[in-house]
């Protein structure tokens, strides 16, 4: 595998829009080549921005929508429905907008679900899923394409420097105490962030630029778990201005 690919945009909305025309091509060539494709979500402004884009472009109308297997990187344990759920804001800016499978469409188990407040039952309960879904000896599907937000201090899904869950190897985790709230969540651990074919992480703000370099530079997955969010044959970095701002010019790509 090649390093990292870094392409810079004007700002947020473009980086969205350009992640939302790369993703339709993307599962289009996944559904060619194999018949189906396999997507996992993220939250977070640019990542929900980039589904309404996908929803609000021509693009989606090449997908065969029935055919993605839709699944989530994390998720806020909170009750299904709640506002706050990933799930929930996935489903407002795309999936209740194209005629996907329900069969298909894996959401991570809810707070009112059958596990109640035992969210390691919950991330164990996923893993099962993934699992079951899987090729045989895999943990996880092989995902077309992981999307992946970053927090300004380098966080990904819900795994946070220094945190627990960026010391585990399962598949999914259980999180307590997080440092930004919800305090409980379910995450991907590395052993599924680093499983897909590609990696796109999609960052945006001048207060994530010091973490984007970091990042490249050869951080650390536990101090930095960004840099730790790789692709099997590709690491896709979509980034803005501002974000890029502390790169090397010979690391940006316009």
């Amino acid at each position: 595998m090649s390093g990292p690919t870094v392409v810079v945009h004007r700002d947020a909305g473009a980086v969205a829009g350009a992640a939302a025309e790369r993703l339709s091509a993307r599962l289009v060539d996944a559904q060619k080549e194999r018949g189906t494709a396999a997507l996992a979500l993220t939250g977070g402004g640019v990542g929900t921005g980039t589904l309404d884009a996908l929803r609000r472009g021509t693009g989606r109308l090449a997908v065969d929508w029935g055919r993605v297997d839709v699944w989530w990187s994390d998720e806020r344990y909170l009750p299904a429905g709640d506002p706050e759920r990933n799930e929930t804001q996935a489903r407002a800016a795309l999936l209740d907008h194209v005629e996907v499978d329900p069969a298909r469409v894996h959401p991570m188990p809810a707070l009112d679900g059958p596990d109640g407040k035992d969210v390691d039952a919950a991330a164990q309960r996923y893993a099962d899923e993934l699992a079951a879904a899987a090729p045989h000896g895999r943990g996880v599907p092989a995902f077309d394409v992981l999307l992946l937000g970053m927090g300004p201090e380098g966080h990904v899904a819900s795994v946070f420097p220094e945190s627990p869950a960026a010391h585990d190897d399962r598949y999914v985790v259980g999180v307590h105490g997080c440092p930004k709230p919800p305090p409980t969540r379910i995450t991907f651990g590395f052993a599924a962030l680093t499983a897909a074919r590609e990696v796109w992480l999609l960052v945006a703000g001048a207060e994530k630029a010091a973490a984007v370099a970091m990042a490249l530079s050869g951080a650390g997955r536990v101090a930095l778990p960004a840099a730790g969010a790789v692709g099997r044959t590709q690491t896709l970095w979509l980034l803005d201005e501002a974000a890029a701002s502390r790169l090397p010019s010979s690391l940006r790509r316009l």
